[in-house]
């Protein structure tokens, strides 16, 4: 399994470019045997400080001696792929040779570590027409999949997303990291690391929240500002000591699912289960609410006053005076009829709204179908009224235009 990895270090100065040729080359990780340069070099020993002056030398014939000076590269294998150092060598020649095709490249095999790895630092300058070296997401993308491909070419182990060397699957939450510091630090549990408790931070808000506000809040009270942008890729998190990390970063280091669709997927599950929980319970509060509120309405509407629940005990029926707002007490088949009188009002005002409602609706309709002959008709008038203008311009200019060719020409002699 070969990883291919480009070290976004400072790129921009001389010695940096010398450093990095010194390392790639320094005695004890390498031997002469397991070092290739590809492209022009005039001498025969190969250290760092000639290759560094070759570089240098080609920068210069072209007039670009600034900006990025090189490019480095370093594909690793698996301490368990069987691969020696010369077939790490000659994989990693075939690579610069379709990669950096027209760069000067060193590659070179380092066997000081209990797994093989080779680097490859290319020069910024291409020593065919002068170019620079450029490599976009994009480019990166691609250059995975032709490591993929030579590994498959060559019998090797490919990389799978989710999956160790030995193809079993990453367990959500182990530790995955390319940093060697990041990778150590986290085994050793340390705890003031910031990006571990920005995990724990965004797996405990993310479990209760039902919108992105509202996850921006609680991550907020949580001391953690959340860059939730729709013109950005990524959600950057930074704690109040300006510590940033990106949802990216938690992703891979710890193989969780952490990203903007994957929150909002988050999000919609949470909304769900709340509406399972309390969705029953509510409704059926509703409805029954729903139900004695318009009854009393009905009742009150039909008498002209409101419904007292309950009666006051001991009054006997008889004759109210007009007015006085006050009711006999009923018996339980007059308590039954009323009931009854007022459901079946009920239904009936029910039944008058939809039709006033569906009513309305037709009404709508055929205004809205109305005014669309209107405005057709008003078009169509517009349209005739210019083409006859059109014709009355076109008849006008023809008369004018026969009238002054009979100036011309004159009465014949």
């Amino acid at each position: 399994m070969a990883i291919n990895k480009t070290i976004n270090k400072r790129t921009n100065s001389h010695g940096a470019m010398r450093n990095c040729i010194e390392y790639v080359l320094r005695e004890g990780k390498t031997d002469q045997h397991l070092v290739h340069i590809i492209g022009p070099y005039p001498y025969e020993e190969v250290n760092y400080d000639l290759v560094y002056q070759s570089f240098l030398e080609e920068k210069r014939l072209w007039g670009k001696d600034s900006g990025r000076m090189y490019a480095h590269n370093v594909i690793s294998w698996h301490k368990d792929e069987k691969i020696t150092p010369e077939q790490a060598l000659e994989f990693g020649i075939a690579f610069a040779e379709k990669w950096f095709s027209g760069f000067q490249t060193v590659v070179s095999v380092h066997k000081d570590k209990d797994h093989i790895h080779c680097h490859l630092v290319t020069n910024s300058v291409s020593y065919e027409n002068g170019k620079k070296l450029h490599n976009s997401r994009k480019d990166l993308e691609r250059m995975k999949q032709l490591t993929n491909q030579m590994c498959r070419e060559r019998g090797l182990t490919v990389a799978g997303k989710g999956k160790h060397f030995d193809g079993s699957q990453i367990e959500t939450g182990e530790v995955i990291a390319w940093s060697k510091d990041k990778y150590n630090l986290f085994r050793q549990q340390k705890k003031d690391s910031f990006v571990a408790d920005c995990a724990m931070v965004v797996l405990t808000v993310m479990e209760s929240c039902i919108s992105r506000e509202q996850f921006i809040k609680e991550m907020g009270n949580l001391g953690w500002n959340v860059n939730w942008t729709e013109n950005r890729k990524h959600i950057t998190f930074q704690n109040s000591e300006g510590k940033k990390v990106r949802d990216s970063n938690l992703s891979k280091t710890f193989h969780l699912k952490i990203s903007k669709g994957e929150l909002e997927d988050e999000f919609i599950r949470n909304e769900q289960k709340e509406r399972c929980i309390t969705g029953r319970d509510d409704t059926a509060d509703a409805d029954l609410a729903r139900y004695y509120r318009q009854v009393e309405e009905a009742v009150a509407g039909t008498s002209g006053g409101t419904v007292e629940s309950k009666y006051r005990k001991g009054q006997t029926s008889g004759n109210t005076k007009k007015g006085s707002g006050k009711y006999p007490e009923m018996s339980g088949t007059d308590a039954g009829a009323s009931r009854k009188s007022s459901e079946d009002l009920i239904r009936k005002s029910e039944a008058t709204r939809r039709a006033s409602e569906a009513n309305r609706g037709k009404s709508e309709t055929a205004n809205r179908i109305v005014q669309n002959a209107e405005y057709q008709s008003v078009a169509a008038e517009k349209q005739r009224r210019s083409a006859e203008q059109e014709r009355a311009a076109e008849q006008e200019r023809a008369r004018a235009a026969r009238r002054k060719n009979k100036r011309r020409t004159g009465p014949e002699l």
